[in-house]
């Protein structure tokens, strides 16, 4: 594969992103993500970048209050067949500016999609199926729009195959594309890498779901399989759910664990790579110990890991990310954290 963009999305390349797109609309469009995607090697970056674009957009469709639950499943559906023509209609109805812009650019989404290799597009266009179905499944299994409406998935496998639809299937998206684009990565246990970046994309959807609970719950979702939904609407109710919140949170530790090893068999030439990895990752590991401290059911205490920490994380990677052993020091004892927290709660 050239290691160029694509000449469809070369032609509108002024920024450093690697993509048709300005750094100002990636960044208000995708938060901590955007860090990932501005060091990804430059051979898949206009790829990946496009492709989270897209699924964005299908998520801002799939959460806008702008028009009926029943307009937007099928605005999905039209999206899920490749048709992105009618949502620029939402766009007025948004009110993040990265958004609206992101809705009114959809066509130069669609346009910069179709001069992508077949390969590439191919990629993309599965991702995008499976993302909205997953997105479709939310507005169809959650019926409601606030907590009298409150809904529960019914148990663990539900959830597992949830967190597999809008994210597990983005770690398998994720590693097809480096092995189209990248040697390197070609050259790995492709099977292997699958299956562990599928557990990372769990892995880190789980943290944002225990994270983002109490949130979750006001709107009429309960991602997690509880026989009793309302009684987590008040945070004094949270020794009832403690030991089973506190399983639920070692595994997405397992699955984050699942994703160090995937970033343990990139070769350090692959360090922008693995940086890419490495940040989502132990953002992650630090979500997971404070979690373990707080009540995570109360609504007035929002749970994330400080901006100065996440710099100090940016700084030890960029550090050590072609030493397997300075980065398993940082990792041991990030996890650790991570893991000893429990005992302290």
């Amino acid at each position: 594969m050239s290691s160029s963009a694509p000449s469809g999305i070369g032609a509108r390349q002024p920024s450093r992103d690697g993509g048709p797109w300005p750094a100002d609309l990636l960044r208000g469009v995708s938060r901590s993500f955007y860090l990932s995607l501005r060091v990804l090697p430059v051979e898949l970056r206009p790829q990946v970048c496009l492709a989270y674009l897209l699924a964005r957009a299908s998520d801002t469709v799939a959460d806008t209050k702008a028009v009926p639950r029943q307009r937007r499943l099928q605005l999905l559906g039209a999206m899920r067949q490749g048709d992105f023509r009618s949502v620029s209609e939402l766009a007025s109805g948004q009110a993040l500016p990265a958004e609206r812009l992101l809705l009114e650019r959809l066509d130069d989404c669609a346009a910069a999609l179709e001069s992508l290799t077949t390969d590439d597009r191919c990629l993309i266009r599965s991702l995008l199926d499976t993302v909205i179905s997953g997105q479709i499944f939310d507005l169809e299994r959650f019926p409601g729009e606030n907590e009298r409406e409150l809904a529960a998935l019914s148990d663990d496998a539900e959830l597992e195959r949830y967190t597999y639809l809008v994210a597990g299937c983005v770690g398998e998206f994720w590693t097809r594309m480096c092995a189209a684009h990248l040697p390197r990565f070609a050259a790995l246990d492709q099977e292997e890498m699958l299956r562990l970046g599928v557990r990372l994309g769990k892995g880190l959807q789980l943290v944002n779901i225990l994270r983002d609970l109490p949130g979750d719950l006001r709107i009429g979702r309960c991602y997690l399989p509880a026989a009793q939904p309302r009684r987590l609407l008040e945070p004094a109710n949270f020794d009832e759910v403690r030991e089973l919140y506190g399983q639920w949170l070692d595994t997405a530790l397992g699955h984050l664990d699942a994703g160090w090893s995937y970033v343990l068999r990139l070769p350090p030439q692959l360090w922008r790579l693995r940086l890419a990895c490495i940040w989502p990752i132990w953002i992650g590991l630090g979500t997971i110990a404070l979690l373990r401290r707080a009540n995570p059911l109360d609504p007035s205490r929002r749970v994330m890991v400080a901006q100065s920490r996440v710099y100090l994380f940016l700084a030890q990677s960029v550090v050590c990310s072609r030493s397997d052993r300075l980065l398993g020091l940082t990792y041991g004892r990030l996890h650790a954290a991570a893991q000893d927290a429990r005992h302290t709660s």
